[in-house]
């Protein structure tokens, strides 16, 4: 069983409510109103619900903590040792066209620190939690990463830009580690939400993760789920907080090195 702390609770809690009219939604696409927060890049009448269920369900539970949001960005809080950092639906692109690939992702800091992780998918009712020093499961069962130790037989996870994301360098980089990982692994997959991606990690479906220009409600809970699953997570240059860049690599012990070393190979030549 996983140890689930008061404020665990409270973030499963306000996640299963916010799952029940998502459910319909995903079941009832041709009525959402859609609109556009740049190119390619969507929000949708069920984004902008989930998270205000979610921002009055933990603020009512955690009145003084702070939140950060994809949605409405940061809400400060008498309390300025705890912020949730919130996800509402990510792989929104997904979402509205039917994939059931996508995910809410909610992680707790405290003074900083990560401490509490969540990511639900409330089509498949996959519930990924973490907490600090007690490990990562996923609907009661225990996980740990791949145990892999050679690229070649790995399976290998990324996000690959879309269109208005980045500029024509990020697009040329990205395609160039595309090119240099898939030559030493056995494939890379591109899923369309990080935090499930991380999840697969931890659960050892994936591999390895990696993926630039990321923001911290993208990550924030993966990266808990993949250390507390036994794994290591840097940002692209071996730095530990890769919320602070948006860069991330994710991987156990021994893959991981190797696929940051491909990787930096292939920043400093992408053509």
């Amino acid at each position: 069983m996983p140890y689930l702390s008061p404020a665990l609770n409270v973030m499963v809690a306000a996640a299963r409510k916010a799952g029940r009219p998502l459910i319909r939604d995903f079941g009832e696409l041709e009525n959402l109103q859609v609109s556009l927060k740049g190119p390619a890049d969507f929000v949708s009448t069920a984004d902008e619900r989930t998270e205000r269920i979610l921002i009055e369900e933990l603020t009512k539970a955690r009145p003084g903590y702070g939140i950060f949001a994809e949605e409405t960005g940061k809400h400060e809080g008498s309390d300025k040792t705890h912020r949730f950092i919130i996800d509402p639906i990510d792989g929104t692109t997904n979402f509205l066209h039917g994939v059931p690939v996508f995910a809410m992702s909610i992680a707790l800091e405290r003074e900083g620190q990560l401490v509490s992780a969540l990511v639900f998918n409330p089509v498949t009712d996959e519930l990924f939690v973490a907490e600090k020093g007690h490990g990562a499961y996923l609907n009661e069962k225990r996980l740990r990463v791949a145990s892999r130790k050679v690229l070649n037989e790995s399976l290998v996870a990324t996000g690959i830009p879309f269109m208005g994301k980045g500029d024509q360098a990020l697009h040329d980089r990205s395609l160039a580690q595309v090119r240099a990982v898939i030559a030493r692994t056995t494939g890379i997959r591109r899923c369309g939400s990080a935090s499930l991606d991380l999840a697969g990690v931890a659960a050892g479906r994936f591999d390895a993760f990696w993926e630039e220009r990321l923001n911290p409600w993208d990550i924030a809970a993966g990266v808990l789920l993949v250390r507390e699953a036994g794994g290591v997570v840097t940002d692209l240059d071996g730095r530990p907080d890769p919320l602070k860049t948006g860069d991330v690599l994710a991987a156990n012990e021994a893959l991981h090195p190797q696929l940051f070393r491909i990787l930096k190979d292939a920043q400093s030549s992408p053509s």
